[in-house]
């Protein structure tokens, strides 16, 4: 900890790490990857770096960030000022924020952690979170029936930080066959030049 360049601590199959190494390949930055299972969280040299032991966490010289969303503003207000992934217009800029926040809402509390409870046996209302889970896609199908991406016309970093948990959703038991506009719009992030998946975990 404490070298030079970019150093992004995180999970492999963690999609809050996933949207911030997207964006890192996008913007084409050079970066150390650390990975930084649970154990590694709890080390005081990592608690340092982050006292609330979450990942991502982005160490850029003297910055030293935590919250995947918080990352990418930085990322791109940092190395791509005034560029299409974080528009400057007000409005637009709200709506790309709103998608922060159902990244790190809906998302995380519906297939997000339909996953974990499949995959890691974490604890959980299951009816809740399929329903949570059901909402959000029904919500995100709608809206993406007409339009490309999540908000404007090109992918933002809205479309980044909503992307792994969906197209992980299966692994949490959540079909995403009723949403054929949500399938479509993850095969157009796909798309992407620099994608890179997030590796499929294999159930328990």
């Amino acid at each position: 900890m404490g070298d030079s360049g970019i150093i992004l601590y995180g999970g492999e199959r963690s999609g809050h790490t996933h949207r911030v190494t997207l964006l890192l390949n996008m913007l084409g930055l050079p970066y150390r990857f650390v990975p930084t299972p649970p154990e590694a969280r709890r080390t005081e040299a990592f608690l340092k770096l982050n006292p609330l032991a979450q990942i991502p966490v982005l160490e850029d010289g003297p910055v030293v960030l935590g919250d995947s969303s918080a990352i990418m503003v930085y990322l791109v207000k940092r190395y791509a000022p005034g560029s299409a992934w974080l528009p400057e217009e007000p409005v637009a800029a709200s709506r790309v924020q709103r998608w922060l926040s159902i990244a790190a809402g809906e998302l995380r509390y519906g297939p997000a952690m339909a996953r974990l409870m499949a995959l890691w046996s974490a604890s959980g209302d299951r009816a809740q979170v399929d329903a949570i889970s059901s909402r959000i896609l029904q919500f995100m199908n709608t809206h993406l029936a007409q339009r490309s991406f999540l908000e404007l016309d090109h992918p933002t970093i809205a479309d980044l930080a909503c992307y792994a948990y969906v197209a992980h959703a299966p692994e949490g038991g959540i079909s995403l066959t009723p949403y054929p506009a949500v399938e479509a719009w993850l095969r157009r992030v796909e798309q992407l030049p620099k994608f890179t998946p997030m590796p499929a975990s294999p159930p328990l």
